[in-house]
């Protein structure tokens, strides 16, 4: 059941109304039934024993985990008979329980995670090799047909949260059904977010009031994310689908256009997405972590990561990268680094090490293969690395040229700078394969041809003179709405405005989605990129 499609809106209403109508206290529960519901409706419903198994491995999990702590509590208070070494002895026994248990979630749901989802990683190198020998066709085939809906966002948020029990920031849950809402809760499905349950969770099962101005402002985020997905995103997909399969047939400024629009296609379809899923919370008096603060105007690809997939790159730091800065392997290069280049360079060359691994992890979650390896990870390692490295240059160059670091124009050539780099990783998260990412990329260096900007050629993209019109027209109210949201909250402003006004927009944009949006082929919902993930 897609999030844009008419059912889901049929499906939306009923629970929505269902929530209000019950006692408070029995919220969660019709919260955790349509999510039930839900997932047995998608386009893989059949598969929704893996979730509910890593609910309940993860809550074995947990009850190991806080089963230990209890037990670690009275040694420490003196509640039990055990005293000196017996006592220490019971309790490196309890802590190599805890840490077991900790380790057997883990394992389990990134072994289930990998081996469903990134085993078309192996499969696409055993392949490789075996082309290099003569095997034309590769050795094996894919495996996505078993990959359940969301399984990479309920593993990551189910194994942040065992996590975080262990090292006792977040309290353990006893209820394996309310860990199954935390889990499964039906908006964060398609696209996420990544919920942390110290931040996120327990607001699922308190109770909420009917709030009129919640529940019209979820809405109204509804909408701005049906405007997003339908109206911009499925028009520039027709865009980026022509260009890219056909791209021997559409060298030069073609591949550009075509890598531009695939950006704004992700863009809108995922942030898009995301508007809905977190407006639909909000009406449920759910607040749901942000993923995306208007990630095409960073300055620096740094920046770009701090605004694009928020709540992937907070895991990723906080689950990974931290976690490996302080393990024994890196604590040791570390000082081998520090003994070698100084401690400055040093520690510098350490963390560059360890931002390798992450951004490995990044690309491979992104899907299993090695153009979103290289366009979403290691090409954005490699992008931060040489900024890090080349910055006293810049500084130095700014200095003798006499340009202020802080001016406005120059934001603005950062800001070009940047998406062109974010553009180029796009070519690889788009392309069939590397080697046709790296044809593309020669084809749009090589061959000079700007006057298809002019002479009616981007009318042969997929979209005649009105669909264009009406996706640059789209955009530009984007890109307005973007600049004004940089001011604060846009819905907050409108919502000072008088009764005339308040409706004039909402209406506006409700007719502009129900007849410019673009259903696909037979009128069936837009699918989600992100979908699979």
């Amino acid at each position: 059941m897609s999030i844009t499609s008419f059912y889901f809106l049929i499906f939306y209403v009923i629970v929505l109304g269902l929530y209000y109508a019950v006692p408070r206290r029995a919220q969660w529960i019709i919260l955790l039934l349509a999510s039930v519901f839900y997932y047995l409706f998608s386009d893989n419903g059949f598969l929704i024993f893996y979730p509910i198994l890593a609910v309940l491995v993860s809550w074995i999990g947990i009850r190991i985990i806080a089963h230990t702590q209890d037990e670690e509590q009275k040694l420490c208070t003196g509640e039990t008979e055990r005293t000196g070494p017996d006592g220490e002895e019971e309790k490196k026994r309890l802590a190599g329980r805890r840490k077991r248990a900790l380790l057997f979630v883990i394992v389990a749901n990134v072994s289930v995670l990998f081996l469903l989802k990134y085993i078309n990683f192996g499969i696409h190198t055993i392949n490789g090799i075996g082309m290099l020998f003569g095997k034309t066709q590769g050795f094996f085939s894919g495996l996505g047909w078993l990959v359940p809906l969301g399984i990479s966002y309920y593993s990551l948020s189910l194994i942040g949260y065992v996590t975080d029990v262990y090292f006792g920031i977040a309290k353990p849950l006893k209820n394996p059904a309310r860990l199954a809402l935390y889990g499964m809760f039906f908006p964060c499905m398609l696209s996420g977010p990544i919920l942390r349950f110290r931040e996120d969770g327990g607001q699922f099962f308190e109770p909420h009031a009917f709030d009129y101005v919640q529940v019209t402002r979820g809405m109204q985020r509804m909408v701005w994310g049906f405007f997003k997905v339908l109206v911009i995103s499925e028009r520039m997909a027709m865009v980026a689908n022509t260009v890219y399969g056909d791209y021997r047939s559409y060298p030069g400024v073609y591949i550009w256009i075509g890598t531009i629009a695939f950006a704004f296609q992700l863009y809108t379809n995922f942030s898009g997405g995301m508007d809905i899923s977190l407006g639909a919370a909000q009406t449920f008096g759910l607040k749901l972590p942000e993923n995306f603060d208007r990630p095409f105007f960073s300055k620096t690809i740094s920046e770009y990561w701090r605004r694009w997939h928020i709540t992937l790159g907070v895991w990723m730091k906080e689950y990974v990268f931290y976690p490996l800065l302080r393990s024994a392997a890196f604590t040791k290069l570390g000082k081998r680094l520090r003994a070698k280049f100084g401690k400055k360079r040093g520690k510098q060359l350490n963390t560059f090490a360890g931002m390798f691994l992450l951004w490995f992890a990044v690309g491979i979650w992104h899907g299993g293969d090695w153009k979103y390896v290289i366009g979403s990870g290691l090409l954005h390692w490699f992008y931060i690395v040489c900024g890090e490295l080349l910055e006293p240059l810049y500084a130095k160059a700014m200095a003798k040229l006499h340009i202020d670091p802080k001016a406005r124009w120059l934001d603005g050539l950062r800001i070009l700078r940047t998406f062109f780099l974010v553009n180029i990783g796009f070519v690889f998260f788009r392309a069939a394969d590397v080697g046709a990412a790296w044809e593309m990329l020669g084809e749009a260096v090589a061959v000079f041809n700007p006057g298809v900007l002019v002479d009616g050629s981007l009318f042969g993209l997929g979209l005649d003179w009105i669909e264009f019109t009406v996706a640059m027209v789209s955009l530009l109210i984007l890109l307005a709405v973007s600049l004004l949201q940089g001011k604060g909250s846009l819905r907050e402003r409108i919502a000072g405005k008088g009764l005339a006004v308040r409706w004039a927009v909402w209406y506006a944009l409700i007719f502009y989605v129900i007849l410019l949006g673009y259903y696909g082929p037979g009128y069936s919902a837009a699918e989600f990129i992100y979908q699979g993930f």
